[in-house]
């Protein structure tokens, strides 16, 4: 797994500004901090920031007086790496072993299942 490449490497709050970045693109620290849903400090995002450049998860450009972020990792990918982290972790590396826990657990029905399995068939 390349560093920085997966969800399971970030903490709720870097995860918040990823997903602000994944939805607008490019943004700068003021871009971000208005769309969080938290009030943080502008410098507290700045922060924040900078520490998920640091960790080459967003890579950022100086525009004019102000530094642009925007993500080095796709979520698509980011999810992935995280759902294969969480199965090796918690299943053993078993991704049948996930969907039957979903199933126990009642996070997902049979018969919902069923229906997501004849979805995948069609595409």
């Amino acid at each position: 797994m390349v560093p920085g490449d997966d969800k399971s490497g970030f903490t709720k709050l870097e995860l918040e500004l990823m997903q602000v970045i994944w939805r607008r693109g490019a943004s700068t620290v003021a871009e971000v901090q208005e769309e969080l849903e938290q009030e943080l400090a502008y410098t507290t995002v700045q922060t924040m920031l900078n520490i998920l450049e640091r960790k080459k998860k967003l890579q950022r450009e100086l525009r004019g007086r102000a530094f642009v972020y925007s993500a080095a990792v796709s979520e698509q990918r980011a999810t992935g790496n995280a759902l294969r982290d969480l199965i090796d972790r918690m299943f053993g590396g078993s991704s049948e072993e996930l969907v039957m826990s979903l199933v126990k657990t009642r996070q997902i029905n049979p018969k919902r299942l069923a229906k997501l399995m004849r979805k995948l068939e069609e595409d």
